[in-house]
């Protein structure tokens, strides 16, 4: 089931799925993965689609992969349980995929798991905040990151969660940048987990004091998990960080 632990076994190096639906054999979960290609994360993508391949034969879901919001609207949002947002940014959508995303989350068509990239929230590449997807992961605005990257030991702040279920209490995270924010989305989210500041190796003076890294917003309808980690590969031998995953699949795309 999904709350077993995930066996880390890769596919061949030059895999591709962009725009792969797998065949499986549960119509009750089908997963859309909004994810870019070939840019500075892609060891992260590329491992994270691998993973995927290999979870959906066991577990018997389809996915499809797709690259940009273009086809986002109310129609074609309504035909997945569960969107990941694996490597994408939350701006340049457009008003059309961005009211459909709106919709989804508040009325809980379907579960949300994003990494990393979806709190790059402010002004990127010419476009303005998105400010909804700013009050949904918190009210907290992108401030700064390790851009040297730094090992860190990530601490579980609710062990009775779903997401944790099978993940020790505390456990490193290394090579990660560790967004920073202009206040902690504490106060707006559910927090899962945090890191330890004063573990990172390197030391490093970018430093929020109140870090959380792994949290849910309970305010919209829809199921949804936020992990800051995923712009490397190397997480996928990570078994708590694949763990975590697999159960927020199952999790976030349950009803």
């Amino acid at each position: 089931m999904f709350f077993r632990w995930a066996s880390m076994v890769f596919l061949a190096a030059g895999f591709i799925l962009t725009g792969h639906e797998c065949n499986a054999g549960n119509p009750g979960l089908k997963i859309l993965v909004l994810t870019e290609r070939y840019g500075q994360h892609e060891s992260f993508a590329a491992s994270a689609l691998e993973w995927l391949d290999k979870l959906s034969g066991e577990e018997k879901f389809t996915f499809t992969v797709v690259n940009d919001t273009k086809k986002f609207d109310k129609a074609f949002l309504s035909d997945f349980n569960l969107i990941i947002q694996l490597d994408f940014p939350p701006y340049g959508w457009g008003d059309i995929p961005e009211k459909a995303f709106e919709e989804y989350i508040e009325n809980g068509r379907g579960g949300w798991i994003g990494f990393h990239h979806a709190t790059l929230l402010g002004e990127f590449d010419g476009f303005q905040m998105w400010k909804w997807f700013s009050g949904f992961m918190g009210d907290i605005r992108f401030d700064n990151y390790i851009a040297g990257k730094a090992e860190g030991i990530v601490k579980v702040e609710d062990k009775n969660h779903p997401v944790m279920a099978g993940v020790p209490p505390a456990f490193p995270v290394s090579e990660e940048e560790w967004y920073t924010f202009n206040k902690s989305p504490r106060p707006n989210v559910h927090v899962l987990a945090s890191v330890d500041e004063s573990s990172y190796k390197p030391c490093s003076g970018i430093k929020m004091g109140d870090h959380p890294v792994i949290w849910i917003n309970e305010k919209v309808r829809a199921r949804n998990v936020y992990f800051l980690m995923g712009h490397d590969g190397s997480l996928f031998s990570n078994d708590a960080f694949a763990a975590m995953f697999r159960n927020a699949i199952g999790w976030a795309g349950g009803k």
